[in-house]
Protein backbone atom coordinates (compact mmCIF):
# COMPACT_ATOMS: atom_id res chain seq x y z
CA UNK A 1 0.00 0.00 0.00
CA UNK A 2 1.87 3.46 -1.04
CA UNK A 3 2.17 6.22 1.32
CA UNK A 4 -0.10 9.02 1.35
CA UNK A 5 1.11 12.20 -0.80
CA UNK A 6 0.40 15.71 -1.09
CA UNK A 7 -2.44 15.16 -4.02
CA UNK A 8 -4.45 12.75 -1.44
CA UNK A 9 -3.60 14.87 1.43
CA UNK A 10 -5.23 17.74 0.05
CA UNK A 11 -8.26 15.84 -1.11
CA UNK A 12 -8.63 14.26 2.92
CA UNK A 13 -8.24 18.43 3.92
CA UNK A 14 -11.05 19.46 1.36
CA UNK A 15 -13.53 16.76 2.60
CA UNK A 16 -12.49 17.19 5.95
CA UNK A 17 -13.46 20.67 5.30
CA UNK A 18 -16.65 19.89 3.89
CA UNK A 19 -17.74 17.54 6.73
CA UNK A 20 -16.88 19.58 9.76
CA UNK A 21 -17.02 23.36 8.44
CA UNK A 22 -14.62 25.88 8.93
CA UNK A 23 -15.63 26.81 12.46
CA UNK A 24 -15.00 23.17 13.73
CA UNK A 25 -12.17 22.47 11.86
CA UNK A 26 -9.47 23.67 13.86
CA UNK A 27 -11.17 22.32 17.24
CA UNK A 28 -11.07 18.95 15.44
CA UNK A 29 -7.30 19.60 14.58
CA UNK A 30 -6.02 20.23 17.81
CA UNK A 31 -8.08 17.21 19.78
CA UNK A 32 -6.73 15.52 17.18
CA UNK A 33 -2.85 16.75 17.89
CA UNK A 34 -4.10 15.62 21.91
CA UNK A 35 -4.66 12.57 21.09
CA UNK A 36 -1.52 11.92 19.24
CA UNK A 37 0.66 13.42 21.78
CA UNK A 38 -1.00 10.94 24.28
CA UNK A 39 -0.85 8.24 22.57
CA UNK A 40 3.20 8.61 21.99
CA UNK A 41 3.82 9.67 25.27
CA UNK A 42 2.21 6.77 26.60
CA UNK A 43 4.49 4.57 23.93
CA UNK A 44 7.49 6.44 25.34
CA UNK A 45 6.58 5.76 28.85
CA UNK A 46 6.10 9.81 29.34
CA UNK A 47 3.69 10.81 31.39
CA UNK A 48 2.41 14.72 30.82
CA UNK A 49 0.52 15.60 34.33
CA UNK A 50 -0.98 19.24 34.29
CA UNK A 51 -1.85 18.94 37.73
CA UNK A 52 0.48 18.62 40.82
CA UNK A 53 -0.26 15.40 43.32
CA UNK A 54 -2.03 17.23 46.67
CA UNK A 55 0.34 17.08 49.60
CA UNK A 56 -2.09 16.33 52.87
CA UNK A 57 -1.12 18.16 56.18
CA UNK A 58 -1.87 16.56 58.93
Amino acid sequence: MPGIGFPELIVILVIALIVLGPKKLPEAGRAMGKGMREFKDSINGEHRDDEKPAIKSE
